[in-house]
């Protein structure tokens, strides 16, 4: 008995879940009737004062007149046609065809699909509720609360709340609009997966890229493939990019590039931060910045860059070993502040200037442009200044004081001056270039003109105390003036030097956006049409170009 009781439960469960399987469409109608001649094995269904009214498996269709042919399970729906699938699909239109073998449907003429988070109108729409998945490919409009997107065709996976979008995509939103060619985008969050060449612009900015992720409800996101952000006048890349348009913040990761359209300036790096707000830009990681002047350029690098000041008062401080190169001028600080305006380069820390065969240092020094021509106008040095330039053949010629001013022309310095307590130590040669002896002098000032980075004249004002020795009668202990310190070796002589023993730099790994989910064809496997649809069997292989290359 027992055991009877259990076969009875199992086959009665069986039964219903077999009946389930192949539960037929119902249907009701305020009038039925038949057409055998224009409509064999049909049924004509029509609306008198209720539409007519299908049910199956969770679906539920209401129109104004329908063709059911019941022995298919098949019907069309003509006239004000609403599809609801549970709280979550909502489908109006003016025509519509469903499969109830295949649960395969069709929509037509002012399809307006509605879901909890947005609204899908199209001129066609197919309807897969095996997969729970639908599709056009006629054109469609996608509307959230944030933004619009159109695109040719649209795919939307109803369990993830999800659409990906192909071909000529288009949001547009009242802050930015995104053009594409591939977006993948999760209603719910309104997050964007851009694939392919993108963009997003806004007033103030343009941003690039071939893979990237956007928020469209935060209004900020990554990027990661040829990447690029253009402001008003600054052109940011970089391997990976953060960007945060209502702020106008752009972080860069990995072989940063900022180019200052405007000034005529690029700086590299390994990491950046731009504010567009602050028109101020931070960048670190071997920083190099490269300013054009006339036919030359100029280029400063060091542990940290910053950039500040708009765009006609820029500001530029380098710091924590900082260096400076151009191709007749080099030097090295802790620090180095330039500022485009003024054309002021101050030196800070330790400086050390080269200029030709000139050693140049003192406590600070500055570097004066003239605005106009971009050329180096002058040269100043602030307390303990020091000028060393290696003789022809022997010895340093040497020149100190409490301050150096130096004057140039065409890059090149041609007149130094040195006041207040100056010294200096002279190898003295003849015409043919032969040693006549060692000067070496005490006075006020200093006036030294040089001819191709050659002293040709020294002139001394206030003179204190002078001398000339030969050489044979010259101490060698006397050869170097107080506190000498030549340094030619750390000299500049390319721009590759600018980075010469620092540290090297490992660049993170770029995690990267996944590839794109490859997807069957949305066709595959709903089976043969219904003899009676309005679609044909070529219909249904259109939609193989949906997935993209990696």
């Amino acid at each position: 008995m027992k055991y009877a009781l259990i076969i009875l439960c199992f086959l009665a469960f069986n039964t219903a879940v077999q009946a389930q399987k192949g539960k037929k469409i119902d249907y009701t109608s305020d009038r039925t009737r038949v057409d055998q001649e224009k409509y064999p094995d049909a049924f004509i269904l029509s609306k008198v004062q209720n539409q007519v009214y299908f049910l199956h498996k969770g679906i539920e269709v209401w129109c104004d007149r329908a063709i059911f042919y019941q022995t298919d399970d098949f019907f069309k729906a003509f006239g004000n046609v609403r599809m609801k699938q549970g709280d979550t699909v909502n489908m109006t239109s003016k025509y519509a065809e469903y499969n109830g073998n295949t649960q395969f449907a069709f929509a037509s003429e002012d399809v307006v699909l509605t879901t909890p988070s947005n609204k899908l109108t199209t001129d066609s729409l197919f309807f897969n509720r095996v997969k729970q998945e639908a599709f056009y490919r006629s054109g469609g409009k996608v509307q959230d609360s944030a933004s619009t997107i159109t695109s040719l065709k649209g795919r939307y996976f109803m369990n993830q709340d999800k659409f990906s979008f192909r071909t000529n995509v288009k949001v547009r939103n009242p802050e930015y609009d995104i053009d594409t060619e591939y977006l993948d985008f999760y209603s719910e969050k309104g997050h964007a997966y851009l694939y392919g060449p993108s963009t997003i612009t806004s007033e103030t900015s343009v941003v690039y890229c071939e893979r990237g992720f956007y928020d469209t409800r935060q209004d900020n996101g990554f990027f990661v493939k040829n990447s690029t952000v253009n402001y008003e006048n600054r052109k940011l890349e970089g391997d990976s990019i953060y960007f945060d348009r209502p702020t106008g913040f752009a972080s860069a990761t990995n072989n940063i590039k900022v180019t200052d359209t405007v000034n005529q300036s690029i700086i590299t790096g390994h990491y950046a931060e731009v504010f567009r707000m602050k028109d101020s830009l931070f960048i670190t990681k071997n920083p190099l910045a490269a300013t054009k002047q006339e036919n030359d350029s100029v280029y400063i690098a060091s542990d940290t860059l910053m950039v500040t000041g708009e765009v006609d008062n820029r500001n530029i401080k380098a710091f924590y070993d900082a260096r400076i190169f151009k191709s007749d001028l080099s030097g090295k600080a802790d620090s180095i502040h330039s500022n485009e305006k003024t054309g002021l380069t101050k030196m800070l820390g330790e400086p050390i200037l080269w200029s030709g065969e000139s050693q140049i240092t003192g406590d600070t020094i500055h570097l004066l442009s003239n605005t106009e021509t971009e050329k180096l106008d002058s040269l100043k040095v602030f307390y303990n200044a020091y000028m060393i330039q290696k003789d022809s053949i022997e010895g340093y010629n040497q020149i100190k004081g409490k301050e150096l001013y130096g004057l140039f022309e065409n890059n090149e310095i041609y007149e130094v001056d040195v006041i207040k307590n100056t010294e200096s130590l002279f190898y003295i040669r003849d015409d043919v270039g032969d040693l006549v002896g060692i000067n070496k002098s005490l006075s006020a000032k200093i006036k030294m003109l040089l001819e191709n980075q050659e002293i040709i004249d020294v002139y001394y004002y206030n003179e204190v105390d002078s001398k000339t020795h030969p050489s044979s009668q010259f101490p060698e202990n006397e050869k170097e003036l107080k506190n000498f310190n030549w340094r030619g070796e750390e000299r500049l002589v390319s721009k590759s030097d600018l980075f010469k023993n620092r540290d090297s730099i490992e660049l993170p790994k770029i995690q990267g956006i996944e590839d794109p989910k490859i997807y069957d064809d949305f066709f595959d496997g709903m089976g043969e049409l219904n003899s009676n649809s309005t679609l044909k069997a070529k219909s249904l292989n259109s939609s193989q170009d949906e997935n993209p290359e990696p």
